[in-house]
């Protein structure tokens, strides 16, 4: 490839940043994992409680959830404690790191318990969010199988592997796992969730500064879904969880 046409950190348009899934990070978590790409770091720490919100007792079906936060120092000025002061970001943020979890857990076979899972970033540098959703399901694994091992559970409750990569348009390339400088300057801005089986969680899509074409959203989505798959591939060597 000529170098005119590599990115600014020397990557292709269709490579990751270095990816790292760190497992057992944290003593008192029954599963955690610290997911650093390039400079974004994610602490993920998983947690199980016995019961289930209000609105679903009874059901005999479990919950997994997930809170997100970004600490004060984690980007180039000091951010205040979001507190009882939610930001909406990271409320929505959590909500999708919840339905992908979701997405590849069997309810039934988990019984009455609720599955938290913290994000917490360290350093932010570009795709938090999905970075959050990788870094998430190494530890929902660690603390299933913690359950599992106890004898509170019969058999994994998971049913597959989900992960998550930023893809946009940057000075009209598509390019894959965009860092804050390509993210900050994107003309399209698209995050994608999905399944090692090439199934599709969600999709969010924006044009910040462009429309764009069907074409260019394939080309984006094809883009996504080599990089979910990276991602899987790198899942399992640090899981051994079953291909």
């Amino acid at each position: 490839m000529p170098f005119s046409d590599l990115r600014h950190d020397g990557r292709s348009p269709d490579k990751l940043r270095p990816v790292t899934l760190t497992r057992r990070v944290m003593k008192n978590a029954l599963g955690s994992c610290m997911a650093e790409f390039g400079d974004t770091k994610v602490l993920c720490a998983a947690t199980i409680e016995e019961g289930v919100p209000g609105w679903r007792k009874a059901s005999h079906l479990g919950w997994v959830t997930a809170e997100y936060a970004m600490l004060p120092a984690a980007t180039g000025r000091r951010e205040k404690r979001e507190g009882l002061r939610r930001k909406g970001r990271s409320m929505e943020i959590e909500r999708l790191v919840g339905r992908s979890l979701r997405a590849v857990v069997d309810m039934k076979s988990l019984g009455e318990v609720t599955v938290t899972v913290d994000c917490d970033v360290i350093q932010a540098d570009g795709g938090t969010r999905t970075a959050s959703i990788t870094g998430a399901w190494v530890a929902l694994y660690d603390a299933l199988a913690a359950w599992r091992d106890a004898g509170r559970i019969d058999r994994m409750p998971l049913t597959g592997q989900v992960a998550a990569v930023s893809i946009g348009i940057v000075d009209g390339r598509a390019l894959l796992d965009l860092d804050y400088p390509e993210d900050s300057h994107a003309e399209v801005d698209l995050n994608l969730v999905g399944t090692a089986d090439g199934r599709i969680v969600e999709v969010q899509g924006t044009g910040e500064r462009i429309t764009f074409d069907r074409q260019q959203l394939d080309r984006l989505l094809d883009l996504g879904q080599g990089g979910i798959e990276t991602l899987c591939d790198l899942q399992r060597q640090v899981t051994h969880f079953p291909k």
